[in-house]
C-alpha cells in the first residue's frame, strides 16, 4: 500500500459559531495565594495551544449537561490545579516569569454552531476556521485580563459537540496536558484522580551558579536574532502557504525502518525515520545549495533522562529540542541510514548533563530553540484516548495556523481506521509550505519514500 496525500477537501470558512456565555469558573474551594517558580522551559513557551477535541451525540449525554458537568469538573480541578486559575506575572525582584496563584479563575464558554458534526468537513484536515471553536484568552471577561485557560463548548444541531481548549503552554507539555484531561474526566465522572500531579517545578531549575557544558548550537540568544527576526519556528508566517497531509501507512513506516536497518546499529524507531525522511524533504524543497547546513529539532521528553528521574506525573514543561544538522548536499545524496543515525544521536545526546547544561544556558541567556525545521509530534499523546463519561473523543488535533517552519504528525482519524492497520501505526503528517517549496515537498515525499 503505497503513501498517499489527501486531497484538500472544499473548507468550510466560517462555522456558524454563535456564543450564548462566557463566564469564569472559581476554583470550588479556597485555594491557597502563593507564586509558583516557572523553570527555563517553562518560560520560553509563552504562548498559547489551542486544542479541539470532536465528541458524537450521546443521547444520555446532551451537550447542555455535558456543559454543566465540565464546567463542576474544571471547578473542581482548579483546586488541584491551583495555578490554572493563576495568571502570568514578572517578579519585579528577580525579574523573572511566574505564575500568581490567585484563584482569579479560568475562562468557559457556551456555544452553539448552525451546523451538524458530519457538515463541517473532515476532521484530520487542518481546516483553520476551527479556530472559531476556541476562545482567546487575551481580554477574556474584561480589559486585560489573560486567563491560563479557557473553554469554550460548542454544540451541533446533531446531538455532538466540540471542546476547544485554550492554555499557556507555560503550563503544561503534551504529557501532562494529556494527565490533566484524565484528571478532568475523572472529576467529570466524580471518580479519583487518575493521576496524582507533581507541581514542584523547582526540580527543573537551574544549578547555582550555572554550568553551561556544552555549546548548544540549537539554541540562540536574543542578542543575536537578525532584524526582524521574532521567534524562530513559532513565529507565524505571513506568506501564502499551501496546507496538505500526507499519510504514512504502517507499511511505509516498515519500509523506511528496514531501509535504516540495512546499513545501521541505531536504534531505529517510527519516530526516527519519520523525522529523518521529512528533514531530507525539508531542506531540499528550497532552492539547492549543497553547502547549506540545515538543521531540524525535536522535542525530547526528559523525564526519564534526569538522574534521579522526574516523576512521570511531573506537571509543567519536560520536553526539549534535540537536534540534528547536516549538509544539504548529505541530506540529498547520503545514505538515508546515516540520516536516522543523525536524528538518533540528536535524542542519546539529552542525557542528565546535557540537560541540566541547557536548563543552565537558558538561566545565563534570553533565548529560544532555532532552526530550519521543527518536528512537532502529537502522534501517541493519546487525547483521543482520554475516556469521559460521555465517551471518547472522535478526534483531537490543535488549531493549525501558518507556520511553514513546523510539521505536525498526528494519529490518523479513527486511530488507524484508515490505514486498515491496528491503533495508531499510521501517521498524518500536516505540512504548510509556499506553493512551490510544497510542489517539491510533495514530489521528494513520495521519492525518498519509495527509492
Amino acid at each position: 500500500m503505497g503513501s498517499s496525500c489527501l486531497e484538500a477537501p472544499p473548507l468550510v470558512q466560517d462555522m456558524k459559531v454563535n456564543i450564548h456565555k462566557t463566564s469564569m469558573v472559581f476554583p470550588s474551594k479556597e485555594t491557597e495565594k502563593k507564586s509558583l517558580f516557572l523553570s527555563n522551559i517553562d518560560k520560553v513557551l509563552n504562548f498559547d495551544v489551542e486544542t479541539v477535541h470532536f465528541f458524537g451525540s450521546n443521547r444520555d449525554f446532551p451537550p447542555q449537561k455535558v456543559a454543566e458537568m465540565f464546567n463542576n469538573a474544571l471547578a473542581d480541578a482548579l483546586v488541584i490545579y491551583d495555578f490554572l486559575g493563576g495568571r502570568l506575572k514578572l517578579n519585579s525582584e528577580t525579574q523573572r516569569l511566574e505564575i500568581d496563584c490567585n484563584g482569579e479563575g479560568a475562562g468557559f464558554v457556551v456555544a452553539s454552531s448552525d451546523y451538524k458534526l458530519n457538515e463541517i468537513g473532515d476532521l484530520a484536515y487542518p481546516n483553520p476556521a476551527f479556530a472559531q471553536f476556541v476562545h482567546k484568552s487575551k481580554d477574556f471577561h474584561k480589559p486585560g485580563d489573560v486567563p491560563l485557560c479557557v473553554i469554550q463548548l460548542t454544540s451541533f444541531n446533531c446531538g455532538g459537540f466540540a471542546i476547544g481548549i485554550t492554555t499557556s503552554h507555560t503550563t503544561f507539555d503534551g504529557l501532562s496536558f494529556r494527565t490533566f484531561l484524565d484528571n478532568l474526566a475523572a472529576l467529570a465522572a466524580k471518580k479519583p484522580l487518575a493521576v496524582t500531579p507533581c507541581h514542584d517545578r523547582h526540580l527543573l531549575a537551574a544549578r547555582s551558579p550555572p554550568r553551561v557544558t556544552f555549546s548548544h548550537p540549537e539554541m540562540i540568544k536574543l542578542s543575536n536574532l537578525p532584524t526582524g527576526f521574532e521567534s524562530g519556528v513559532f513565529k507565524a508566517s505571513k506568506e501564502e502557504l499551501d496546507f496538505k497531509v500526507f499519510q504514512l501507512t504502517p507499511e511505509n513506516i516498515t519500509n523506511l525502518k528496514e531501509k535504516a536497518r540495512s546499513s545501521t546499529h541505531a536504534r531505529v524507531t517510527g519516530f526516527n525515520v519519520i523525522t529523518a525522511h521529512l528533514w531530507r524533504c525539508k531542506a531540499l524543497s528550497t532552492p539547492y545549495d549543497p553547502h547549506r547546513l540545515s538543521t531540524i529539532l525535536y522535542a525530547v521528553d526528559i523525564r526519564s533522562r534526569l538522574n534521579p528521574p522526574l516523576p512521570k506525573s511531573y506537571t509543567g514543561n519536560a520536553v526539549l529540542t534535540a537536534y540534528a544538522t547536516a549538509k544539504c548536499d548529505e541530506l540529498e545524496k547520503g545514505s538515508f541510514s546515516r540520516l536516522v543515525e543523525m536524528v538518533t544521536e540528536g535524542a542519546k545526546r539529552m542525557d542528565d548533563e546535557y540537560v541540566k547544561s541547557i536548563i543552565d544556558w537558558g538561566e545565563l541567556y534570553n533565548g529560544f530553540p532555532n532552526g530550519e525545521v521543527l518536528v512537532s509530534s502529537w502522534w501517541r499523546l493519546g487525547f483521543e484516548e482520554v475516556e469521559y463519561p460521555w465517551g471518547k473523543p472522535k478526534y483531537c488535533c490543535p488549531v493549525v495556523y501558518h507556520r511553514k517552519d513546523i510539521i505536525l504528525l498526528f494519529p490518523p482519524f479513527g486511530g488507524g481506521e484508515r490505514c486498515g492497520a491496528g491503533a495508531d501505526d499510521g501517521v498524518n503528517v500536516i505540512v504548510a509550505l509556499p506553493p512551490k517549496e510544497m510542489e517539491k515537498f510533495e514530489s521528494l515525499f513520495h521519492k525518498f519514500l519509495n527509492n
